[in-house]
């Protein structure tokens, strides 16, 4: 008598053989990529929304740490390679686990966590100087902000017109009277509108009369959020909000990658006999790591 040949549909098989952790990690970042998508949406609606008046990247994040000069999101890109290369570590890190390699996985994994502290601190340096502001502005009765540039197109900062330097890397607070003084000592410099129109100084004396300057973009108290430097405030309410809530995933994940980290280096994952805690871990920081990529695209180069 013949006897029944086995088949896939037979049951009793888990082809993809996720344990019950990796599974909730799945189901975790499913959802968390749903709530991402969300908010990159209405970034996005409102990015192409106002499209005269929305600022331009290359433009806003020019800063490099102690470099004089402009530099169009160099810093942002070297953010970005960090935490590329903290996301190769991990794929490291996991490899040695596979291979019951202690030594390589407490290496790899103290790498990672190096990697993810470096890009915290330089969102934070980012954050700050988006705050203070780079050029400073003038805000209209009506809301719209125009900023001052050269015949170029180069921004001029409102400190340069009052005859103020710097301190300590941020510019000065500076008053109306004091822009409005120093625009007579520079005719050269021309006044940018927020649709890309420029004006010269004697076509602009007549919206001017009730502007106010207005220097970065404040994220402190009552102020936070009421005007912003760059452009519409929905622009500053976005950032600080989506690259702020990237920041505490991966400051959450550097938190984590610590402790597996230690449980590595005392050895607690050689004596189960295996690294799945590395694998789910890593999950999640190559999680966070393609979420930036996208939140790189859609701040900074779109």
């Amino acid at each position: 008598m013949a006897t029944k040949k086995a088949s896939d549909w037979d049951g009793g098989k888990r082809p993809m053989a996720a344990s019950y952790g990796k599974l909730m990690m799945w189901f975790f970042l499913i959802s968390d990529a749903l709530t991402f998508s969300g908010f990159l949406a209405a970034y996005g609606l409102s990015r192409f929304k106002f499209p005269e008046t929305w600022p331009i990247a290359d433009e806003v994040f020019t800063h490099f740490p102690f470099v004089s000069g402009e530099y169009p999101l160099f810093f942002v890109a070297l953010m970005t390679f960090i935490l590329i290369m903290s996301s190769v570590t991990m794929v490291l890190a996991v490899n040695a686990g596979h291979k019951m390699n202690k030594k390589g996985v407490v290496f790899w994994m103290f790498l990672t966590v190096i990697g993810g502290i470096t890009f915290l601190g330089s969102q934070a340096w980012e954050w700050s100087h988006f705050i203070y502001g780079e050029h400073g502005a003038l805000q209209l009765k009506t809301g719209e902000v125009v900023h001052f540039v050269d015949k170029k197109g180069h921004y001029v900062p409102v400190a340069e017109i009052a005859g103020k330097e710097k301190h300590d890397g941020h510019q000065p607070h500076v008053s109306k009277e004091e822009v409005f003084s120093g625009l007579k000592k520079h005719p050269e410099v021309l006044i940018r509108r927020a649709d890309r129109t420029i004006l010269t100084q004697k076509e602009a004396e007549k919206i001017f009369k009730e502007s106010k300057v207005i220097q970065g973009a404040p994220l402190v108290g009552g102020n936070a959020f009421r005007y912003n430097e760059y452009g519409p405030t929905q622009f500053s309410n976005f950032f600080y909000f989506i690259t702020g809530f990237h920041g505490f995933h991966v400051f959450s994940g550097v938190v984590i990658n610590i402790i597996i980290f230690i449980q590595a280096a005392r050895g607690v994952y050689q004596r189960r006999g295996h690294y799945e805690m590395v694998e789910k871990v890593g999950l999640y920081w190559h999680f966070v790591d393609l979420v930036w990529v996208f939140v790189f695209t859609f701040f900074y180069l779109i």
